[in-house]
């Protein structure tokens, strides 16, 4: 009776969370293509404006990668009305911040600001979009600054080329994925001036971007704002892509990277999985937890408390719109074999392929990533990202009001099947990831 009705009340727990937690947002478009999506949120008197371009690494051509990342920097520095160097002089003026992002598929702009400040952020993305400066000396000034970032997050940075993707060209043989989504340093000198404006003509125009109104402010208001400033902006059709398919990996794959910056040796299991759009890829995502979200997870109480073979244990999932990465790691104790840790690995792999989770795990679970979505949600700023991300990679903003349900209903069955699927030792590539000193 007691466990019937702890589970009456966990149900009830969800059902409530899911409808409390219910993102509400307006969408509509501009008739040069430019989607706008609107959430208003009056609990703060704070404001984000995010504009987002479906633009990344994997929409560079051969010889010519890196300026996706590029243009993330370049971007930032002025526009035809905006002064050279004083955009962020601008922003901090006004009590605002800001910054951008680049990955494989997509780039982000956004700004918050006191809600009192709207109009100058509708603003200054407008200029963004329709006034950038692309001279040479804003290329060759942020070619320096790419360059220290590479420097700082992966080629002196302790495990840098795990992190930011160096070791997908490992996974993918054909996709653009497989390449650094920092691109190649020497690609960014050759370019000419000519190039890097092609680049901005292709990729960025409204019909390519989804500008997003987050926080305190008037509907009626923000809707004139965006007409006045971005209606405007000459209409261009949006750029064909080439869509790459990646083979299967039928046989595993081993590799052997050496670095400098590394005292421990580090090994990996890495493979190819669905879009992030898949359900199966949330399906990946709850697997992921089991196996190493915290220090109650199986490989960390495994590998770390247990056996004292491993000083972390860790496996994440990096969701992208053609596939998605997921990787199983593990940094070594002193003395423990790379075979030794794969070994272990494979047992609880072995588990949940054959074997159906508790109901108590699964409730953890689900319980998590509740708290996970209402940590994502609790800013205007995590929103604005989440609602354009579904819209410009997903192909639905109101993804952001289905993940709980998704997640709530994974059944136990389809996570064994699910790992039997896609964490097959056929599938994946195992990453040796050694300091330099151990290299004959």
């Amino acid at each position: 009776m007691k466990k019937s009705i702890l589970s009456l009340a966990s149900a009830m727990l969800i059902a409530f969370s899911a409808n409390a937690q219910k993102v509400e947002f307006e969408e509509y478009d501009l008739s040069n293509g430019l989607h706008v999506i609107l959430h208003q949120d009056k609990s703060a008197p704070v404001v984000t404006v995010e504009v987002m371009y479906h633009v990344g690494a994997k929409d560079e051509v051969d010889g010519m990668t890196g300026m996706a990342h590029f243009y993330e920097h370049l971007l930032s520095t002025g526009t035809k009305n905006i002064e050279r160097g004083k955009w962020r002089e601008i922003q901090s003026s006004r009590g605002g911040n800001g910054n951008a992002s680049t990955d494989w598929d997509r780039t982000n702009y956004y700004q918050t600001y006191p809600s009192n400040e709207l109009k100058l952020a509708l603003w200054m993305e407008s200029e963004r979009m329709m006034h950038p400066i692309i001279d040479q000396k804003a290329v060759d000034t942020q070619n320096e600054v790419v360059k220290e970032e590479k420097r700082q997050r992966m080629d002196n940075a302790p495990y840098g080329k795990v992190i930011y993707g160096d070791v997908y060209n490992h996974i993918f043989d054909k996709h653009n994925y497989g390449r650094p989504m920092i691109g190649y340093i020497k690609d960014l000198d050759a370019a000419t001036l000519e190039q890097f404006q092609a680049f901005y003509d292709k990729w960025y125009m409204p019909s390519n971007a989804v500008l997003v109104i987050a926080g305190d402010f008037e509907k009626g208001y923000a809707k004139s704002l965006v007409k006045d400033y971005f209606s405007e902006i000459a209409a261009k059709p949006k750029p064909e892509r080439v869509k790459i398919i990646e083979p299967e990996r039928t046989e595993e794959k081993k590799v052997t990277v050496y670095d400098s910056n590394i005292q421990l040796p580090l090994v990996g299991m890495a493979y190819k999985t669905p879009s992030f759009k898949d359900r199966d890829a949330k399906v990946l995502d709850v697997i992921s937890t089991i196996l190493s979200d915290g220090k109650s997870s199986r490989l960390y109480k495994k590998l770390v408390d247990d056996k004292k073979l491993a000083l972390q244990a860790f496996s994440f999932s990096r969701p992208l719109e053609d596939y998605s990465v997921y990787i199983i790691g593990s940094i070594l104790a002193q003395g423990t074999s790379n075979d030794a840790i794969v070994k272990e690995v494979d047992e609880e792999v072995l588990k949940l392929q054959t074997k159906l989770i508790s109901d108590e795990d699964l409730q953890k679970v689900r319980n998590k990533f509740e708290n996970q979505f209402v940590a994502a949600n609790s800013s205007v700023r995590g929103i604005a990202t989440t609602l354009a991300r579904n819209y410009i990679l997903g192909g639905d903003t109101n993804r952001i009001n289905k993940e709980l349900e998704i997640i709530n209903s994974i059944t136990k069955e389809e996570i064994r099947e699910v790992a039997k699927k896609y964490l097959a030792k056929n599938r994946r590539v195992v990453m040796d990831y050694l300091p330099a000193s151990q290299k004959k």
